[in-house]
């Protein structure tokens, strides 16, 4: 049932990337500091152009609290933060210029994200100490919801959405100043060999971690606590070859969510997201542990999700999110040795009706889902999949399983071609 040789031949496409061990140091190109929220971004992105220009190597942040704009990675880069360095971001959206990007899976012009590259190789960010977005609810994340129930982002997001639909050209569908379209925190586009190990991470103003049409890409021994609105921890967008390990998530939403575009975007590039291997993280705060979608329009296949710990205030262990207007199949699925000590609501989720729902011609499906070995102490109910006429949901394998603690009856709804194993496996209420 579990792969295990596709899961191996995928490890054996992931390497980390070398680099030069000359080491570049921020504090060499600091001109003044006074320790008064004095702004060192052009020091740091300054330090990553000479490294760049002379072959590549190693950019030091030194230990100690600093404040910075967005940055900007260069090829054969790796940005080290030392242990005791707390990197603080600005959260002045005047600061964060314009660039090419992706925004909920749609195609635009729109702020940066804090740290940005775009067509690099060899990148990296490591180092034990912090990242700080700074985020909170007077400034980015009041963006979605601020104090007096304003949600200044939905015009803005509706705009987009029309664009998308529209087949609006990139260089019309123009954000970021006087916009509400929060950037991300990492977003590393259209890259290829990518390593994220070590670092903390919080307050980002949304997704934490981004990578768009990249591939060969490893994120390790990190820790993400950033409860805010769109907080996701870990966005793979139309990658390929992804190792996600080691890792601990706190977040506002999913924890890690796959993603390959959205509609028309979406199915124009047509790029899935495939082979990304999820082993031993721990997820404690969020809407879905792993969440697929709900921009899926370009498709994802090849997942493998294992011995991970699940336990806090999560509300599902495994969601899929679909509709009508996105579409885009998703198939061969693997979750293996999964302990969770509690959940609030469902362990497999699949909706269909999110969002727009049955509202267009695009077929979602979901095909392959292979889970065995499953520990479930306390969880609402194990399935709640809800399909749509002309979708489909299919081949579902439940395997040596133990669910307990259970309160409701399942709510299955599934049209069209369908077919749920269950096998050795035990529901307790």
């Amino acid at each position: 049932m579990y792969n295990f040789k596709k899961k191996e031949s995928i490890l054996d496409q992931i390497k980390v990337p070398s680099f030069n061990q000359k080491k570049y140091f921020v504090k060499e190109y600091i001109k003044s500091y006074h320790k008064k929220k004095d702004d060192i971004s052009y020091a740091i992105n300054n330090t990553i152009n000479d490294c760049y220009n002379n072959g590549g190597g190693i950019v030091v942040i030194p230990n100690g609290e600093f404040y910075t704009g967005p940055i900007t990675l260069k090829s054969n880069v790796n940005l080290y933060l030392q242990h005791n360095t707390i990197l603080k971001f600005y959260t002045d959206p005047y600061k964060y210029y314009n660039v090419f990007t992706r925004w909920e899976g749609t195609e635009c012009i729109n702020y940066t994200s804090l740290i940005y590259a775009y067509n690099q190789k060899n990148i990296a960010i490591t180092g034990t100490g912090t990242l700080d977005g700074q985020a909170n609810f007077n400034n980015w994340w009041s963006w979605k919801n601020d104090i007096n129930g304003n949600h200044l982002q939905n015009n803005d997001v509706k705009k987009l959405k029309d664009m998308n639909k529209n087949n609006i050209p990139i260089k019309n569908r123009v954000f970021g100043i006087d916009h509400f379209l929060r950037p991300n925190f990492i977003q590393l586009y259209l890259c290829k060999n990518i390593f994220i190990s070590d670092i903390n991470i919080i307050n980002s103003p949304m997704w934490e971690i981004h990578p768009v049409l990249s591939q060969n890409i490893i994120i390790q021994n990190i820790k993400i606590n950033s409860l805010g609105p769109n907080n996701d921890g870990c966005n793979p967008e139309s990658c390929n070859n992804v190792l996600i390990q080691n890792s601990v998530f706190y977040t506002g939403d999913d924890c890690i969510a796959i993603k390959s575009g959205t509609n028309n975007d979406g199915r124009k590039i047509n790029i899935p997201s495939k082979n990304i291997i999820i082993k031993k993280c721990n997820m404690y705060n969020g809407h879905g542990a792993i969440t697929l979608g709900s921009e899926c329009s370009g498709g994802i296949k090849n997942i493998f999700i294992e011995d991970c710990i699940i336990d806090g205030k999560l509300q599902s262990f495994f969601k899929i999110k679909n509709n009508a207007i996105r579409g885009g199949k998703i198939n061969n699925i693997y979750i293996n040795n999964i302990n969770i000590a509690f959940i609030q609501k469902f362990f497999l989720n699949i909706d269909y009706l999110y969002d727009e729902g049955n509202k267009g011609n695009f077929i979602p499906i979901a095909d392959n889902i292979f889970i065995s070995n499953i520990n479930v102490e306390n969880c609402l109910q194990v399935f709640n999949i809800n399909s749509i006429e002309k979708s489909i949901v299919n081949n579902i394998f439940l395997k040596n399983c133990l669910f307990k603690g259970l309160k409701n009856p399942e709510k299955i709804l599934i049209y069209n071609n369908y077919n749920i194993n269950i096998i050795n496996t035990k529901f307790i209420s």
